[in-house]
């Protein structure tokens, strides 16, 4: 096995890691909120609190990573997020449980543009879409994963002991990762010259590598990147917010149904990632980069807007949960495809690149579960049925990903943001190992 598909190995692991703690909470919702006291706008609130630190953190961990490497920031990320993870469970107030999701978001900031930072040393060209594809895979496996493990957990013990076993799961990938992973392929004995023969050059970690926000912000390109994920994120984040109520509260769903109906998503998801990662990248040859990204980045983006309209409009609660996952699976078969757009783009700045560009979507994800929260809340105090309350709010969120999608179409793939001339191995006096 290549020693850059191990590497690959531990980042499909930490993406559904990351799931895993992410959506933990929203499968413990209805329990929390019945033992906290807590109506629809505060915990609104309390999923926007993890959003609002997830987003200002993004680009100053993204750029560490480009700057310092992996291997470090990665590991303390998980580490952070680990701790506060475990923390989640012994939250007894609103304030805390506030705080602590803060600080869990703060610890989570930069993991994705880290984990496509990683990949653009490690892959080459032709391999990074599907690679990043595999990536949003396994974190949708741990979205799917989440009511299978978390909802027993939760009926055995109670939701407190849910964050505790997966603080401890992340705390072993943290040691792991550290003593495995090295930030280049060259620096890694067990890699062989037919490999590195394989790679070819790709950036190496390098104190230098600064985006130049003056120069990015003059970028057609970069404000469409920004926009695009923005207009996403405010369709994708009500999977990993207000899913679980929606189908409980909304639609009428048990606890025990959502062992499925709340998986299912998740596993469309993650399908259309491969899918699209893989066409992508096969598609490159035949129709230019640029068509690659965004044949299969717009076509996603404007299907799922559809399938969410629907989701929202039709009465039968089982149609309408079908209607659900095919909205997230289509709508995601962008998503590897938008972060292959970030290494094309950006380079060794990938890190810094990509965590603007998650920083605007997750912007849109802060908003968008608080102002569920506040429609819901607004909506059953006028009268509105618990079905209608919960579905009408859904409309401006398809209508965002419709744009999202059009934005894509605007986007120039084969238009390096700043050329990169730090591409290649590292020399002896570049390389960490060096001193």
């Amino acid at each position: 096995m290549r020693r850059r598909h191990l590497v690959l190995i531990g980042l499909l692991f930490l993406a559904a890691i990351t799931y895993l703690d992410r959506v933990c909470i929203t499968f413990a919702s209805v329990r929390i909120q019945q033992e906290l006291h807590l109506d629809t706008a505060q915990w609104g609130w309390v999923l926007g609190a993890f959003t609002a630190a997830y987003a200002l953190f993004e680009i100053p961990t993204g750029t560490l990573g480009d700057r310092v490497g992996g291997r470090r920031i990665l590991t303390r990320i998980v580490v952070w997020w680990s701790i506060f993870t475990s923390l989640t469970g012994v939250a007894k107030s609103y304030v805390v449980l506030l705080v602590t999701r803060f600080l869990f978001g703060v610890g989570e900031a930069g993991a994705f543009p880290n984990i496509s930072a990683v990949i653009c040393r490690w892959f080459p060209v032709r391999e990074r879409a599907r690679a990043m594809g595999l990536s949003w895979t396994a974190s949708r496996l741990g979205g799917a994963l989440a009511p299978l493990l978390v909802i027993p957990i939760q009926q055995r013990f109670g939701w407190r002991a849910s964050f505790a076993v997966l603080g401890c799961v992340g705390m072993a990938w943290a040691i792991t990762w550290f003593v495995f992973y090295r930030d280049h392929p060259s620096e890694m004995k067990s890699v062989t010259a037919k490999e590195l023969e394989e790679i070819g050059e790709t950036p190496i970690v390098n104190r230098s590598h600064r985006l130049r926000w003056s120069r990015a912000l003059r970028s057609r390109n970069f404000i469409l990147i920004l926009l695009m994920y923005h207009t996403y994120c405010w369709g994708s984040y009500f999977y990993i917010s207000w899913m679980p109520n929606y189908l409980q509260i909304g639609r009428h769903f048990s606890e025990n149904s959502m062992k499925f109906w709340g998986m299912f998503p998740f596993i469309l998801s993650g399908t259309a990632n491969i899918l699209g990662g893989v066409f992508s990248d096969k598609l490159v040859p035949v129709v230019g980069l640029s068509w690659a990204r965004r044949s299969i980045g717009a076509g996603g983006l404007i299907l799922g807007s559809v399938f969410m309209a629907l989701m929202a409009t039709v009465a039968n609660n089982n149609l309408a949960a079908v209607f659900l996952a095919l909205a997230y699976g289509s709508m995601d078969a962008m998503l590897p495809v938008s972060w292959a757009v970030c290494m094309d783009v950006g380079g060794g700045r990938a890190g810094a690149l990509s965590g603007a560009m998650n920083m605007a979507g997750q912007v849109a994800s802060f908003s968008s579960s608080v102002a569920f929260g506040w429609a819901v809340k607004y909506l059953l105090a006028h009268d509105f049925s618990v079905q209608a309350s919960y579905s009408l709010p859904i409309y401006p969120m398809a209508a965002l990903l419709f744009v999202s999608g059009l934005l894509f179409l605007g986007i120039h793939a084969d238009e390096p943001l700043i050329p990169d001339r730090h591409a290649g191995k590292p020399t002896p006096a570049e390389s960490p190992l060096a001193a």
